[in-house]
């Protein structure tokens, strides 16, 4: 026998198998239905009802005056969904709406708002419409799962709208202290460089190069008033040798008259005049005054009428070159006086400049000690002004609600077929179910059953082979007595089959079963 013909034996075994079978496979179908419709009634109805909620970005600049901008909508879900489904929040949703009433009896609250959380709230993030999120809650009773659901997404506006006023609030206080705390700091740190500088000014690192150009300054003046009083002092000297010459003339004059007098105070005068040349410049007044008096006496000689005339002139010249003399050396005293004075201040000053060039790397040393944090201090309350303001801006938005908030899309609706306790499905099941377990019993039968079927089952046990086989004889009462039996075995399936559809019916007209 070859593969062919053994496949075909197989199939028309179990079909055989089937048509010898059908009332047991039918009753089996008919039972699941049953059953399923027991189960469907005594289970119950599970709804649920979503709401759609997107969140929308700020209306006012976000890059300027929000600091929550850059997050992420699954974070600000989350960061909300611990406030929704908080004990004191879902606890006054139970109580306001009666949910749970037998399981409230029962069990601690606690263990039913952990129910609620975990089995009946679900809370999803829709990748694939930007940033709307889905509020989703399950129960028993449709509308009650609509009011429930729709609460939810309220509460979720509220708190967004709660938890960003408080945050922008929080953090607007504590940046606000934090600047306080910042300004005392940068202000103590103010004062302590302020007095420094005012009590070491003069000797601070950028005053150095000013005081070195007025040490130079001094230096040059110093040496420029040694050099005047040097110059005095040897005017002076010439002032006082020519008063000491012109007073020892005065006292020979008497005595020269009768010797030619008048010739020698002339040559005395010119004497006097080169010895002035060789000392000063033309311009000199000791100069000036030696020449007119040289002129004085030439013009004189060639007019001078009388020796004695002669003699009184040079006499009254030489008083009033004694007086001359003697003013000028005054003067010369007074202002030697007060170029030694002027020279003292000047190394008074110069002492003063120069040790306060030598303390200048001390004080640098020092103020950079003094001003080694300034800086930062000083960018860090710079930076906290700027969030200040930054704070306080996104504070008005959130309390004008002009911020990043969610929104109502799609409010809750009421649901029409239960997610769970599905009537069709359950039916599909059952169907399934009764047919597998038709098929399962009759195969099982058919294999517990050792009587032989076929010829082959019987050549195969007995190893000759069946040279003929007999048909079986059925007798014409056997027949009719089976054909009754069928017929009341099909009549009792068509009213089983009519009552389920009956009652079906009647259960969906009633509102029992949702179809």
């Amino acid at each position: 026998m070859n593969n062919e013909e053994q496949q075909s034996d197989v199939v028309k075994k179990y079909l055989n198998l089937f048509f010898n079978k059908h009332k047991l496979i039918i009753g089996c179908l008919l039972l699941a239905l049953s059953v399923s419709f027991v189960i469907y009634l005594t289970t119950p109805k599970v709804y649920e009802s979503t709401a759609s909620i997107i969140y929308q970005q700020q209306k006012i600049n976000p890059s300027k005056l929000s600091q929550n901008e850059e997050k992420r909508i699954d974070e600000m879900v989350n960061t909300v969904t611990q406030q929704v489904v908080s004990r004191t929040s879902l606890e006054k949703i139970i109580q306001e709406f009666n949910l749970y009433p037998e399981m409230r009896e029962k069990v601690p609250i606690e263990d039913v708002i952990e129910q609620m959380r975990t089995q009946h709230i679900r809370i999803r993030v829709e990748k694939t419409k930007g940033n709307v999120f889905t509020v989703s809650y399950q129960g028993t009773e449709p509308r009650v799962v609509m009011r429930v659901t729709n609460a939810l997404a309220s509460k979720f506006i509220e708190e967004n709208l709660r938890v960003r006023e408080e945050r922008a609030t929080e953090t607007s206080s504590y940046i606000q202290d934090e600047l306080r705390m910042s300004k005392e700091s940068l202000d103590k740190k103010d004062a302590l460089m302020r007095d420094y500088k005012l009590k070491y000014y003069n000797e601070m690192p950028d005053q150095r190069q000013s005081n070195m150009e007025r040490l130079n300054a001094l230096h040059e003046q110093y040496q420029a008033t040694q050099t005047n009083i040097h110059t005095l002092e040897q005017t002076r000297l010439l002032v006082s040798e020519q008063l000491a010459s012109q007073r020892n003339r005065a006292n020979s004059t008497g005595s020269a008259a009768s010797t030619g007098g008048e010739n020698n105070t002339l040559a005395a005068a010119r004497l006097n005049l080169q010895g002035l040349m060789a000392r000063y410049t033309p311009d000199h007044p000791a100069v000036k005054r030696a020449e007119g008096q040289v002129k004085q006496l030439e013009a004189e000689q060639q007019n001078n009428p009388t020796a004695s005339n002669a003699l009184r002139r040079t006499a009254s010249a030489a008083s009033a070159d004694n007086s001359s003399f003697a003013v000028q050396l005054k003067e010369i005293e007074l202002n030697l006086k007060t170029l030694r004075e002027e020279s003292e201040k000047i190394l008074v000053q110069t002492k003063t400049y120069q040790g306060w060039i030598d303390t200048t790397p001390i004080r640098e040393a020092e103020w950079v000690a003094l001003t080694r944090d300034y800086n930062e201090l000083r960018k860090y309350y710079d930076a906290l002004l700027a969030q200040s303001l930054t704070a306080a801006a996104a504070e008005s938005i959130e309390m004008r609600q002009k911020g990043s908030q969610f929104k109502l899309v799609d409010s809750a609706y009421l649901p029409e077929k239960p997610m769970q306790g599905n009537f069709l499905k359950i039916i599909m099941i059952a169907i399934g179910a009764g047919l597998a377990g038709g098929f399962g019993i009759a195969l099982g039968l058919d294999i517990m059953d050792t009587s032989f079927k076929t010829i082959q089952e019987l050549e195969s046990f007995l190893k000759i082979p069946v040279t003929c086989a007999l048909p079986l004889i059925v007798l014409e009462a056997e027949r009719k007595q089976t054909k009754r039996k069928n017929i009341i075995w099909y009549c009792i399936f068509a009213a089983w089959l009519l009552l389920l559809v009956t009652g079906a019916v009647a259960l969906w007209l009633r509102g029992s079963i949702i179809i």
